[in-house]
């Protein structure tokens, strides 16, 4: 049914937080080391050596998860929205990506482009412009230079959502972690995406080498 399948929190399989049942908090938990390899080497002796997986590597990651990825083999994420902060050095930035990971521009859990973008400090939204090049670039138009900022890099695949491709605006955030009420609610309606779009977004994939050679 799927092309590929992102596992959340991967840092599970190296080691993951126990809590004991029925405790109310999380106070007198401990951590437990997970399967490790011998899962996925269990996984690839029955579906073959190139699992078709996506490993969700975000947040603290211990030296010992670093090296569960590595010898996976797995793609790791790189979210561009985590990549413009004020120490200009972070691992998210595009000229520190190798081929083997995933870019998102945003994934279900962050705020649109546009969004993001309006909520940016004033020095990091410089910095963003500066590293793209972009100083002069109408605002309605930024959320296309992240776009190609993720499609140009090296990452293997480029997954953009259609919110940033249609340039909406915080409205139109799918989930906004540790709330409740207003999550998963949008919805792309009949009519959004034109053809003028569809092009748009081929012609980009044409320039990057992410088109389909057949298409």
């Amino acid at each position: 049914m799927y092309d590929v399948v992102r596992v959340d929190h991967f840092r599970g399989f190296e080691a993951y937080y126990s809590i004991p049942y029925g405790d109310a908090t999380a106070e007198f938990g401990h951590w437990e080391k997970g399967p490790g390899m011998a899962l996925f080497q269990a996984l690839e002796a029955h579906f073959g050596d190139e699992l078709p997986v996506i490993a969700e590597d975000l947040g603290f990651l211990t030296p010992e998860v670093y090296e569960l990825l590595e010898k996976t083999g797995f793609p790791g994420m790189k979210v561009l929205e985590f990549a413009f902060d004020d120490s200009e050095e972070s691992s998210y930035l595009p000229h520190n990506y190798t081929e083997n990971c995933v870019v998102y521009t945003g994934t279900h859990d962050n705020d649109t482009l546009a969004g993001w973008f309006d909520s940016m400090s004033k020095k990091n939204r410089s910095f963003a412009r500066e590293y793209m090049g972009s100083r002069r670039v109408p605002k309605k138009e930024l959320h296309w230079q992240f776009i190609r900022l993720a499609l140009e890099s090296p990452a293997r695949l480029a997954v953009i959502p259609i919110q940033d491709y249609l340039g909406l605006g915080t409205e139109a955030r799918i989930n906004e972690p540790s709330t409740l009420v207003k999550n998963w609610k949008w919805r792309l309606l009949p009519g959004e995406v034109d053809q003028a779009l569809i092009e748009k977004c081929r012609r980009l994939a044409k320039i990057y080498g992410r088109l389909a050679k057949n298409s």
